[in-house]
C-alpha cells in the first residue's frame, strides 16, 4: 500500500471514528441529506467508501462538496492544487477541510515516479519536445494517474475547464476497455416532480457528451454497458430503450433502423454474457416512459416496465433533451460519468452547482465499488 493510500484509509477512519455514531451500519437513510438518489448513493458508500481525487480544488463548489461528503462519511476526497490557495478559500467560506487531503502536483511525494511513467508510455517516445514534468503537473493528467495507479478509486473534473483538455488527459492515461468501442458519457437524472422517470425514480441517459454520430456496435456498446451501471446502481435487471422518432416500425428511415440494428445487436450480446439486462428497440420516448402511450401504440404487446435508461440516437437529440429536461422541466443531473475507461472517471460541467459535484462523485465512487468487486488487484 503506497503512502498516499495509507494516509486516506487513515484518515477515513479517523473520521468514522470522530462521528457521533458508532457505526456506519447504524445510520438510518433519514440522516443522510440530499434527494431519494443521492440518499441511495450515499448508503452504499457508507459500506464501502472510496478514494475521490477532485482535479480541480481551488474551487469553492469543490471544496463545499468535499466537506459534504467527508460529512456524510462516504469519500475520502482528495483535492489537486496550490495548498494554500485552497486553505485560504475555505477559510473564507468557513468550510472545514478536516479528512480532506490536498495534493499541489509538482510538490507531490510521487511527482517523479509519474513522470518516469509518463516517459516510458509509448505515445509519448515520439514526442521528442515533450517534457514529462510539464505533462504531470498539469492537475488532469496527475489525478489520472492517480486513479490509473490505485492512488484514488475515481476521478471527478472539468469544473474549470474545457472538456476537450479533461478528456485529452483521461484517454492519454486511463486504459480503454477492450470491449467498448469508443468511450461515451452517462447522465443520471431525477426528480420528485417528474413523471415517468424511471422504475426507481431515476434515469440513465446516454450518450449526452461525447459521441456525435454513434454507428451500430457503438449504440450497441453504449446500451450494454448502460445497462450494466444501471443494474449496478439499481440492484434488479435493469430496462434500456432504444430512441428514435419511430416505434417498431412505423417509420423506415436509415436512422430508425440503425436503433433496430444496434437493438438486436445489443440483444445478443446481452443473451450470450448472461446479463440481466432487458433492451428493447426502436421505441419513442413517450413509449419507453410512459404504459398508457405505450398501450397505444403498441396495443398487442405485453406491458412493459417503465424504462430505466434511454440510449439516444445522436449527440444533439441527447445533449439537447438533456438542457431541456433539466432547464425546463427541472429535473436533477449528475454527472456525466465516462464509461469506456478501466478506471472510474466522471466529468462535471463549469456550470455545475456545488448539488452536482457532489452526487456526480457519490455516483463515480458507487461505480468505483463495482470496480473492485471485479478486480480486486486493480488490473483488468
Amino acid at each position: 500500500m503506497n503512502p498516499v493510500e495509507r494516509k486516506d484509509k487513515a484518515r477515513l477512519k479517523s473520521t468514522h471514528a470522530a462521528s457521533a455514531s458508532s457505526s456506519m451500519s447504524d445510520l438510518s437513510k433519514e440522516s443522510i441529506p440530499g434527494n431519494s438518489i443521492t440518499r441511495h448513493l450515499i448508503e452504499q458508500l457508507r459500506r464501502h467508501p472510496k478514494r475521490v481525487v477532485f482535479t480541480e480544488g481551488e474551487d469553492i463548489r469543490v471544496i463545499l462538496a468535499a466537506a459534504r461528503l467527508v460529512e456524510a462519511e462516504a469519500v475520502a476526497p482528495i483535492l489537486l492544487g496550490n495548498r494554500e490557495r485552497i486553505r485560504e478559500i475555505a477559510a473564507s467560506h468557513g468550510v472545514s477541510l478536516k479528512f480532506i487531503h490536498i495534493i499541489d502536483p509538482p510538490l507531490a511525494s510521487d511527482f517523479e515516479l509519474f513522470c518516469k511513467r509518463v516517459e516510458n508510455m509509448a505515445r509519448y517516445r515520439t514526442l521528442q519536445s515533450v517534457n514529462p514534468a510539464e505533462i504531470v503537473a498539469r492537475p488532469h493528467y496527475f489525478g489520472a494517474l492517480m486513479v490509473q495507479y490505485g492512488q484514488a478509486d475515481a476521478i471527478v473534473g472539468g469544473n474549470q475547464a474545457l472538456p476537450a483538455a479533461y478528456f485529452r488527459a483521461l484517454l492519454h492515461t486511463i486504459k480503454p476497455l477492450p470491449t467498448v468501442p469508443k468511450i461515451f458519457g452517462v447522465t443520471l437524472l431525477t426528480g420528485s416532480h417528474l413523471k415517468h422517470v424511471g422504475g426507481s425514480e431515476i434515469l440513465f441517459l446516454a450518450d449526452c457528451g461525447l459521441n456525435p454520430n454513434p454507428d451500430v456496435a457503438e449504440l450497441a456498446a453504449i446500451a450494454i454497458e448502460t445497462g450494466k451501471l444501471a443494474h449496478h446502481f439499481l440492484g434488479r435487471k435493469a430496462f434500456v430503450a432504444m430512441l428514435s422518432h419511430s416505434t417498431k416500425g412505423s417509420a423506415s428511415t436509415p436512422d430508425a433502423q440503425r436503433m433496430v440494428a444496434a437493438a438486436s445487436l445489443a440483444q445478443d450480446i446481452a443473451l450470450r454474457e448472461f446479463l440481466d439486462i432487458s433492451i428493447e428497440g426502436e421505441l419513442q420516448a413517450d413509449v419507453a416512459l410512459d404504459p398508457s402511450a405505450a398501450e397505444i401504440k403498441l396495443p398487442a404487446a405485453e406491458a412493459r416496465p417503465t424504462a430505466d435508461v434511454l440510449v439516444f440516437p445522436n449527440l444533439d437529440a441527447a445533449h439537447i433533451s438533456l438542457k431541456l429536461l433539466q432547464h425546463v422541466a427541472g429535473a436533477e443531473v449528475y454527472g456525466q460519468l465516462i464509461l469506456g475507461l478501466s478506471r472510474p472517471a466522471a466529468q462535471v460541467s463549469r456550470t455545475a452547482s456545488t448539488e452536482v459535484i457532489f452526487g456526480t462523485a457519490a455516483a463515480i465512487a458507487v461505480e468505483a465499488i463495482k470496480f473492485h468487486q471485479l478486480y480486486p488487484d486493480g488490473e483488468i
